[in-house]
């Protein structure tokens, strides 16, 4: 039975999608069977594996609003890595779900079809606490939160464990935070140092020792459709994803 895990900050430009598409990359070369689902309408996982998200007519949206089946919504792409499209349709289902019984549940209850198949499903949540964040919380096991190293990084984790401990309390008793992890890391400076400090203070469990530096392929690699591993196999950023696939493996044979 996979283990879903939903990648979720309310705060935008984190690297949550970096962290998505490069992560599942990673873990396939390592020869795990990975579903991606793009739940984010701007469908920027979506490209960032080469997918034309315009195109796709069977996406996230369709098998939210149960159109389709799941199994009918999922792609092969050429990373080993199998996707769940998104695009801007998704942008109103929220709106279309209104009325619907026990709406927070759908995608679980699609999930359910295939969860046997993978080792890893991976959700990729929108930049918002909205009702597809809840229903991406209400599928998952744990939620593993990308954090960039900055100012408002600690007001802004704090929000995300308050729905999250919600959540758990109300709709989901068995998620859990999978883990945090530091992106866009820079060790030249103070206020990184600090951030890391602080959330190593607040969560000394839940932060992984990998963190995902500054990195120019790493930030050109989208553009290509390519996953880092694939764009530039030996750059730092493809590095550090496959020390962090590593480690989340290492954590999951523990437990």
């Amino acid at each position: 039975m996979g283990k879903v895990i939903a990648v979720a900050n309310q705060k935008g430009g984190v690297g949550k999608t970096t962290t998505t598409i490069n992560l599942a990359a990673c873990l396939a070369e390592r020869g795990q069977k990975v579903l991606v689902i793009d739940f984010d309408p701007q469908g920027n996982t979506t490209s960032g594996f080469g997918i034309d998200k315009d195109r796709e007519e069977h996406t996230s949206y369709d098998l939210l609003l149960e159109e389709n089946s799941i199994r009918q919504c999922i792609l092969h792409t050429e990373f080993k890595v199998d996707l769940i499209p998104s695009n801007i349709d998704l942008s109103g289902a929220e709106v279309e779900l209104i009325g619907i019984e026990k709406r927070e549940f759908l995608l679980h209850r699609q999930l359910e079809q295939v969860r046997e198949k993978y080792d890893f499903i991976w959700i990729d949540c929108p930049p918002s606490l909205n009702m597809l964040t809840v229903n991406a919380f209400c599928s998952a096991d744990s939620v593993l939160v990308p954090i960039q190293c900055e100012f408002y990084a600690l007001e802004g984790l704090s929000q995300l464990l308050n729905t999250i401990n919600l959540v758990k309390r109300r709709l989901n008793p068995q998620i859990e935070i999978e883990g945090i992890v530091f992106t866009m890391y820079d060790n030249r400076t103070n206020l990184c140092n600090e951030v890391v400090q602080e959330v190593r203070k607040y969560l000394p469990d839940k932060t992984y020792s990998t963190m995902i530096p500054r990195n120019v392929r790493l930030g050109e690699a989208p553009s290509h459709g390519e996953p880092i591993i694939y764009y530039d196999s030996s750059s730092k950023g493809a590095e550090s994803y496959r020390r962090l696939a590593a480690e989340i493996l290492g954590m999951q044979q523990r437990r």
